[in-house]
């Protein structure tokens, strides 16, 4: 029966009979689950008994050291020179750029002064405040000076004395003393 019969004889056979097909390739690829090996306990026994004798020896070897030129970054990736030249600019692309730099570093300056400024009023208009306070009631005064700790909450703990790990070995990498003697 092809799909276009079906169309047009018995759409309901058809779509039982795609179900079916589609059903049955499902089953076909499930396999039944492989059987559990029985396990010998005096094989298990002997594996672990092989594991402990390997630590061991891992055990009784020193830990290999870090050489110190390992921590040293070589010369060659400190060096920042550029590998490739900068492509020339004309004269007007570098003054351009020269006006726009010169443009930006105002800008900058005017931003950075009107920070200052608004700071220094708004020190100014708080020494004026407590002037006027002080005038008013001393009391008050003397609590708006106290600071607030509940405005900005800080603890701290200073540095606590603990004693340095004795057990603890640094990497401190193979060192080779090549100190040169002279003798008399």
């Amino acid at each position: 029966v092809t799909l276009f019969q079906c169309r047009m004889t018995k759409p309901f056979f058809c779509l039982s009979l795609i179900i079916f097909m589609y059903v049955t390739s499902e089953f076909k690829c499930i396999a039944e689950p492989k059987k559990k090996k029985k396990v010998d306990p005096r094989r298990e026994q002997m594996i672990r008994e092989r594991l402990k004798k390997k630590l061991k020896k891992l055990e009784k070897v020193p830990p290999e050291l870090i050489p110190i030129e390992d921590f040293i970054t070589p010369a060659k990736c400190l060096d920042e020179t550029r590998e490739r030249s900068a492509p020339r600019l004309s004269f007007e692309e570098s003054e351009r750029r020269a006006l726009l730099l010169k443009e930006w570093c105002r800008y900058k300056q005017k931003q950075h002064m009107a920070e200052v400024q608004a700071v220094e009023d708004a020190l100014e208009a708080q020494r004026e405040a407590l002037e006027e306070l002080k005038l008013e009631s001393e009391e008050l005064y003397q609590a708006a000076l106290k600071p607030d700790p509940l405005l900005f909450p800080f603890t701290h703990e200073g540095p606590t004395y603990t004693p340095p790990n004795a057990k603890y070995e640094a990497p401190d990498g193979k060192y080779t003393d090549i100190t040169k003697v002279y003798t008399q």
